[in-house]
């Protein structure tokens, strides 16, 4: 089951998506579905067109299920997904 603590080393795509921190200023508020993930970007689909972001210059707020909301640094999950579920993280809180 996914949870905040354990975010990290599960599939982002399909969850909801806001960016909401960014190097760029235009990225700011970009809400969506995560669609695609590759080891620098994201891709979301925004319902109007889709948007490539790099996961080191955004702060993302994921929707899990249940309603609950983790935010998350892209610096943090720069990896290609299939590395990163398996690497090891330090315990969050």
């Amino acid at each position: 089951m996914i949870t905040p603590q354990n975010v990290f080393r599960h599939e982002l795509i399909g969850l909801a998506v806001e960016v909401i921190d960014s190097n760029h200023n235009d990225f700011i508020g970009i809400k969506g579905k995560i669609i695609d993930e590759t080891r620098n970007t994201i891709t979301i689909d925004t319902g109007l067109d889709e948007k490539q972001l790099p996961k080191e210059s955004v702060t993302i707020m994921l929707t899990l299920p249940g309603d609950k909301k983790v935010s998350i640094e892209g610096k943090v999950i720069i990896a290609r997904p299939e590395d990163r579920i398996k690497k090891k993280f330090k315990k969050i809180r």
